[in-house]
């Protein structure tokens, strides 16, 4: 896969480009080794029997792409209480895909709802002193269009950042907009 456009917010960006450059490194060569590959049949009625790119086989590629490179699901667990209630729900939780070094890593092809929770979950995190910077790995509305409907892209996360200004999320965060790279397009468009 390929990167095609990178926003930065709050400096998420500065901070790997000037701190931790080999997690920036390792993120720029795990993207770059993730293929993109129509294995799924769409059985839509707008895509039928388009063959779509598969979400969960490019999770599986960039989920043993970051644990190679020693990164690691960070999990916070704990106890849902609300005031002024004796209500206690036991086993909640935060999750993160990868995180090395304080810096989460969220890889992305769900619902627009899930890329923004994701940004929820960095500013958690944040607070919580276990993230210094958030990463959100999430697809370019090209590539989005070439996939199962629901699955949202970056262009609308950055658009949305963008509007609430330095509101939220206030922690710094590097969005990362990807496509299938030039090969795999060029072996498309030369298949009848």
């Amino acid at each position: 896969m390929r990167v095609v456009y990178e926003y930065s917010h709050l400096g998420g960006a500065e901070i790997l480009q000037v701190h931790y450059p080999q997690h920036r490194r390792d993120i720029f060569e795990i993207i770059a080794g993730v293929q993109a590959l129509r294995t799924k049949a769409s059985r839509e009625k707008t895509k039928q029997n388009q063959m779509l790119y598969a979400p969960t086989e490019m999770n599986r590629q960039f989920r043993e792409g970051f644990y190679a490179r020693d990164y690691r699901e960070l999990r916070d667990t704990y106890t849902i209480t609300v005031p002024n209630s004796t209500l206690s729900i036991p086993g909640a939780f935060k999750q993160i895909d990868f995180v090395k070094d304080n810096i989460l890593v969220e890889v992305q092809f769900g619902k627009y709802a899930f890329m923004f929770y994701d940004l929820a979950k960095f500013q958690y995190f944040f607070n919580e002193n276990k993230a210094i910077a958030g990463v959100e790995i999430v697809p370019c509305h090209r590539l989005q269009r070439q996939m199962s409907s629901g699955v949202s892209y970056g262009e609308q996360l950055v658009y949305d950042i963008e509007r609430l200004k330095r509101h939220f999320p206030a922690v710094p965060v590097w969005v990362i907009l990807i496509d299938a790279d030039e090969a795999a397009l060029a072996a498309e468009a030369q298949t009848p």
